[in-house]
């Protein structure tokens, strides 16, 4: 969709006074446990691929995305077409977990696009409408199927916000979960990075499953994602996912791979594990899968399949709206090759995005695959308090690794903050909430890209150019006001 020029319409009626009336209403009445309203200070009302319009008329570019929901952007012409086809054809829209034509379509294509080891003996489990559902279904599964209780998890983890998905997630300790290393290179739990840190985390998960004084007993399963999103935006190199899928094969434990923020092309292939040619046990999906609509599937090997009728259910799990989206999303961005062109323009970007790790000292790592990338922010101030970890000096087969910089969450949000200003829409994630994530729709233009990069860098130019000084809050109207009308 090419960047609109023509000044901005009120949108349904809308005006900056119903715009700052909304925000003001949201904040008193919600619970303080909102998240995205309180750092986006916006009421959108209008939005087509990757374009949203808020209530005072201003637009914007989405590099949220639903939280990597949108796929295709907002209002997809062709997961508009799904839905009013199922609400013009009088089919039922709630039918539990029955049998429609609508899910048999769903269901098909997304068995079209499972990898090849698991499609041919897979089986699929509708759950509640959110990732986090099929977390927990996912879990109950390899409990049932294993007879054993205990879980491996990886430090930085999310799976979601249920009592089971937090268990698994890293800021939650659990008694009932083993957390492992996951590797990284910036801020490597051993110091050493590349090839060298994510062979030292490999090797400490099989010390722990393999001493009979770690105190893990041989757990139901290992769940790990294939990027963490939440995380940090951080890559499983593929030579340790694979070496993941050997510990875990050999030791009869079940692998389940969370796709939900990966899956559908977001990595540059259509699932994250295709990079590295793992097959896991089960898979976890939602987000994209359902075309912008609550969606959420297990699907996994038939010979865990030993659940007995009812073990596993939930009013919400027959959506067909839903589920035509879906169907119409998977199509769309397999039969477009939008795999192959995240791939690509994501490479362009993080090339583009790499140099100001150089140009800015406030830029501690540049990160990502396909178009699921991060810039994480540091503290420059704290440079004098960052020692040098051990193993950090050149040896035999090992390169000088970085030293990372204090978190700078701080000016994280300044940065984020910056770019809202300039018409962009970007989160916060990672260990100290200090990471830009970028996750814009497979639909991206490469104009539309152009200007994600540059207002990405201008923002953070401005917060260094400034001494780092962290703007005060601004008020809805004020937020609402920086970018220039009629920008997209």
């Amino acid at each position: 969709m090419a960047l609109s020029k023509r000044p901005p319409t009120a949108p349904c009626g809308a005006s900056p006074t119903t715009h700052e009336g909304i925000l003001r209403r949201q904040a008193s009445r919600e619970s303080a446990a909102r998240t995205y309203a309180r750092s986006l200070p916006i009421v959108p009302v209008r939005a087509r691929g990757m374009t949203i319009e808020g209530a005072d008329g201003r637009r914007y570019l989405d590099c949220l995305s639903g939280a990597g929901t949108l796929a295709l952007g907002h209002n997809h012409p062709v997961v508009l077409e799904a839905i009013r086809s199922v609400l013009d054809s009088g089919a039922p829209l709630h039918v539990l977990d029955l049998a429609t034509p609508v899910k048999d379509a769903f269901t098909s294509e997304l068995f079209a696009t499972l990898p090849a080891g698991l499609a041919a003996s897979a089986r699929v489990q509708f759950c509640g409408p959110a990732g986090t559902d099929a977390v927990e279904a996912a879990l109950k599964l390899v409990r049932t199927a294993t007879g054993r209780d205990g879980l491996l998890a990886f430090s930085g983890a999310y799976h979601g916000m249920t009592a089971g998905a937090l268990a698994v997630s890293g800021r939650a300790p659990s008694v009932r979960v083993a957390r492992l290393p996951f590797p990284q290179d910036y801020r490597c739990p051993f110091g050493v990075g590349g090839d060298e840190g994510a062979h030292l985390a490999a090797r400490w998960t099989e010390s722990l499953l393999d001493d009979p004084a770690s105190g893990v007993r041989p757990p139901a399963g290992m769940i790990v994602e294939p990027v963490q999103g939440e995380g940090g935006v951080l890559p499983a190199p593929d030579s340790w996912l694979r070496r993941m899928r050997d510990l875990t094969a050999a030791r009869g434990i079940p692998l389940i791979a969370d796709e939900v923020q990966t899956g559908v092309g977001r990595t540059g292939a259509f699932w994250a594990v295709e990079h590295s040619g793992v097959v896991p046990d089960v898979m976890v999906l939602s987000k994209a899968i359902g075309g912008s609509l609550p969606l959420a599937v297990v699907v996994y090997r038939d010979s865990l399949d030993v659940w007995q009728p009812g073990d596993h259910a939930g009013t919400f799990r027959g959506n067909q709206l839903a589920m035509a989206a879906g169907t119409a999303t998977l199509r769309h961005v397999r039969e477009n090759g939008l795999s192959q062109r995240a791939a690509a323009l994501g490479e362009r970007m993080l090339a583009r995005l790499r140099p100001l790790v150089a140009e800015h000292d406030c830029v501690g790592d540049v990160r990502g695959r396909g178009l699921m990338m991060g810039v994480e922010i540091v503290d420059p101030e704290g440079a004098a308090h960052a020692a040098p970890w051990p193993g950090a000096e050149p040896g035999p087969g090992r390169a000088t690794a970085r030293v990372p910089l204090p978190a700078g969450p701080a000016l994280a949000t300044a940065v984020q903050q910056e770019c809202l200003r300039r018409g962009l829409i970007v989160e916060l994630g990672g260990r100290h909430d200090c990471v830009v994530r970028l996750l814009p729709p497979l639909t991206i233009t490469d104009e539309q890209a152009e200007a994600v990069l540059e207002r990405l860098s201008d923002a953070i130019a401005t917060v260094s150019r400034t001494g780092h000084r962290i703007p005060t809050p601004r008020s809805p109207k004020e937020a609402g006001a920086a970018a220039p009308a009629g920008t997209p």
